[in-house]
């Protein structure tokens, strides 16, 4: 684990992310909120984070149809891949072009808090001085866990779990644990990659409240 962790920690909680909002991405949280008090109002929320494509936002939605999914990520590009056919989309589904760490602020400050929170496969940013640009590392983090709900985070590489896991209980003292984990079905298209390659996965599930 890396030794500045708790360091960084630290700072985040105490020096809160001050970052001007980015015009773009205050309409597009704008416009998406809209659709979801439109669509589904009093519905329990799922956010599907850095969603790339979109394929594991739908398998959610179709998980979990009584919820309203929202699917962010930055890409255009990887968003238009996930095809919108008439009989096959949820009508539960949303998927957003932002940059994650905005609309989550910006969906804290609206007030509403997650049923659930997915991770799947973020950026391992694997070099030592990468540490402030993982999820755990970033000023974001407390926001993030201030989202609330089931907290889901998968990857390959079980320590960038492991310091999740530790960012997590230091700042909400809730028991947390890294386990090996062997999806039924792929979710994502990494995910689909790793199992066929035979490496072993990861997850952490976390009730933040």
């Amino acid at each position: 684990m890396h030794e500045h962790l708790p360091i960084l920690l630290a700072r985040h909680t105490h020096s809160p992310f001050r970052k001007p909002y980015a015009d773009h991405n205050r309409v597009a949280f704008a416009d998406s909120f809209e659709r979801f008090l439109r669509n589904a109002p009093g519905s329990p929320l799922i956010l599907d984070s850095c969603c790339g494509g979109g394929e594991s936002s739908v398998h959610l939605a179709r998980q979990f149809p009584s919820h309203y999914v929202i699917g962010v990520d930055q890409s255009a590009v990887r968003l238009a891949r996930q095809q919108r056919d008439a009989c096959g989309w949820p009508p539960n589904l949303d998927l957003v072009r932002a940059d994650v760490v905005d609309y989550w602020r910006l969906l804290h400050d609206s007030g509403v808090r997650l049923a659930r929170h997915y991770l799947l496969y973020p950026n391992p940013w694997p070099k030592i001085g990468h540490l402030g640009r993982r999820w755990h590392g970033h000023p974001v983090f407390p926001t993030l866990l201030g989202l609330a709900g089931v907290l889901e985070c998968r990857s390959n590489w079980p320590l960038y779990v492991e310091e999740l896991c530790f960012a997590v209980q230091r700042l909400t003292r809730r028991p947390v644990a890294c386990e090996p984990y062997c999806p039924a079905a792929a979710m994502t298209p990494f995910e689909r990659k790793y199992l066929a390659s035979g490496h072993r996965l990861f997850r952490t599930v976390i009730d933040l409240g």
